[in-house]
């Protein structure tokens, strides 16, 4: 079992299986479940040459936790052999960088839809401390629903650093900060960009904002001051996406 893991959920399991079917090694049901939904994923398995274990709810209760709402699917995958430094990832790349940086996110659903928006956009890799953070548990890749398993997860022992280390790699490093005087939209930055967004009700810790290139704020028009992290991460890599792509159509 050390060369494998669970993923649990109709999202991670069927990206999992349209994505890297080779990898899937056995898929567990719950065998109360004989909707419409089960039968699509037990034709996909059929047609990916899977193996199908039908079980109790109660077995699969205990390969993902109690807590978890693993919806009567689970997966044991291949273990990922994923990038473990962010070179790794740079050293491969042709076109300019473009990099989400979490400073820190706590919050598994939040780091989940975070990454499904660096998959959503195009994004390189998604960059994080390894300690602080939430980390890539089992309820982030459910709610990634099959980015975590497509867009490299990076863990750094030191954030200030690994930004400083982007920057001389001629990496723009563009926090995202409410207190900001520079409007996200009247700002100038080139392709090679890292966006940075702070964790949950703290924003930017102060080194990392420090480190920054340059802040800039998301202009808000309502009674509202602030944006969830996974919306905030939306808006401001889908503008860069917006840019990029009219940089690469000329």
């Amino acid at each position: 079992m050390s060369n494998s893991r669970f993923i649990h959920g109709f999202h991670a399991v069927v990206a999992r299986l349209r994505y890297k079917p080779e990898s899937v090694r056995e898929i567990f049901i719950d065998a109360a479940r004989k909707d419409s939904r089960i039968r699509d994923l037990l034709k996909q398995a059929e047609e990916s040459g899977c193996r199908v274990v039908i079980i109790e709810a109660g077995r699969l209760d205990g390969m993902t936790g109690e807590t978890a709402r693993h919806q009567g699917v689970v997966a044991r995958v291949d273990a990922d052999r994923r990038p473990v430094f962010l070179d790794d990832v740079l050293d491969t790349l042709k076109d300019p960088p473009f990099l989400l940086v979490l400073d820190g996110i706590q919050d598994p659903h939040n780091l989940g839809a975070c990454l499904r928006v660096a998959d959503c956009v195009g994004a390189h890799a998604v960059i994080a401390p390894k300690d602080r953070a939430v980390g890539l548990t089992q309820v982030a890749i459910k709610v990634a629903s099959g980015a975590a398993d497509v867009v490299p997860y990076i863990t750094v022992t030191n954030l200030a650093r690994a930004l400083r280390e982007m920057k001389e790699r001629g990496i723009w490093v563009i926090g995202a900060d409410g207190q900001a005087k520079e409007n996200l939209y009247a700002a100038q930055w080139p392709d090679a960009v890292a966006w940075v967004l702070g964790a949950e009700g703290g924003g930017l810790r102060r080194l990392t904002r420090e480190t920054c290139d340059r802040c800039v704020a998301i202009p808000m028009s309502g009674s509202v001051q602030s944006l969830n992290v996974s919306v905030a991460a939306g808006v401001c890599m889908f503008e860069a996406r917006r840019r990029r792509l009219a940089f690469f159509s000329h």
